[in-house]
């Protein structure tokens, strides 16, 4: 991270400015971030771990708009306040109950009157209330100058079934830098991707997610990554994070076609067929009419074995095409799996890795 980056966005209280990091330390150690704007906004995007306490909900921010664009800032700013005056009593009993050895921090769009109205308020109730100087705005711009950084990633690719996202688990459980998009996406990239997962983030909130993990690792050190395309279900990658993927060093699993046709029973085999047959249909046109048939059913007659290996060919086509034309620089490993689970692949990999001076 540039020092320069750092100068733009900071916490701000009376007696002076704090730096990002300090923000950031804040945070770790626990310190509650509380996000005053309105549910909408809030939803859309906020900074992780962030409660919201909106001042104003939807429809009341809505109804301030209004009298702002008929009758100008102080017509609105007077409607706002007889709005925000009944709620004060408890505005502050929630900022109580969620300090933290009596510090919080305030935030909202721009860093002005909302958040400095309830940092006042919380001041008033005995709170040391920090503001983020040019609010929630001034940290998405933190964000994208971050993720635009040059990253150093090991790049864990393969075939769709290869375990990829099993692997990266397990590299991660054995204490090296790695960053599962899949699970701050709540997708698993194919169209079956979203069948068990919880509802995916907007992008501006995966982009977020995506900030708030991989700054834990210094810049510089290498970091494991799943092979991905730009999108993963509805929410896409940043271009530039996405450009550092593919520049890093691409470990490509071989591993044989009946293996991953397995690993894929495994894990939709319980899926409700009435959501595997629906998500099927969505790629018919480029399945083939008569295989899409097939394997619909083969799933209503609960042959998952079949109807993966129908669908496998075809993902296996797009990621040659497509995934594998990413990392066209001669940084791409053949690395043949071994070892009965996750946890010894990723030893083993860790192992080549290491004996090769990769990491």
């Amino acid at each position: 991270m540039s020092i320069g980056i750092t100068e733009t966005f900071h916490v701000a209280d009376d007696s002076g400015c704090l730096s990002a990091e300090f923000m950031l330390t804040k945070r770790r150690s626990g310190i509650p971030l509380i996000d005053v704007r309105s549910p909408a906004e809030y939803h859309k995007g906020h900074i992780p771990g962030a409660q919201n306490i909106p001042l104003l909900s939807d429809d009341e921010r809505a109804i301030v708009g209004t009298v702002y664009i008929q009758n100008g800032k102080e017509k609105a700013v007077k409607k706002g306040l007889e709005i925000i005056g009944p709620k004060l009593a408890l505005l502050s009993e929630q900022g109580l109950n969620l300090a933290r050895n009596n510090e919080i921090i305030v935030y909202c769009w721009r860093g002005g009157m909302r958040s400095a109205s309830l940092a006042w308020l919380f001041r008033l109730s005995g709170l040391t209330a920090y503001t983020i100087q040019g609010g929630y705005k001034a940290y998405r711009r933190f964000v994208h100058e971050y993720l635009s950084s040059d990253f150093h990633f090991v790049v864990i690719g393969g075939m769709t079934g290869s375990g990829k996202t099993e692997i990266l688990k397990e590299i991660k459980k054995l204490g090296y830098p790695a960053v599962n998009l899949e699970e701050l996406a709540s997708h698993k990239g194919s169209v079956f991707g979203h069948i068990g997962e919880p509802p995916q983030p907007t992008t501006q909130q995966f982009e977020n997610n995506l900030f708030d993990e991989i700054i834990k690792y210094p810049i510089h050190q290498p970091v494991f990554i799943e092979d991905e395309s730009i999108a993963i279900g509805s929410v896409f990658i940043p271009k530039s994070f996405h450009r550092s993927m593919s520049k890093g060093i691409l470990i490509n699993l071989v591993v044989p076609f009946e293996q991953r046709v397995q690993n894929l029973v495994t894990l939709y085999g319980g899926a409700n067929k009435e959501l595997l047959i629906h998500a099927l249909k969505k790629i018919e046109k480029r399945l083939g009419y008569k295989e899409t048939r097939d394997a619909i059913n083969y799933i209503s007659e609960g042959n998952i074995s079949d109807a993966v290996s129908i669908v496998l060919k075809y993902y296996d086509k797009i990621y040659t095409r497509t995934m594998l034309a990413q990392h066209l620089d001669g940084k791409t490993i053949n690395f043949k799996t071994e070892g009965n689970t996750a946890y010894d692949k990723a030893v083993n990999l860790i192992n080549y890795l290491k004996i090769n001076k990769k990491i």
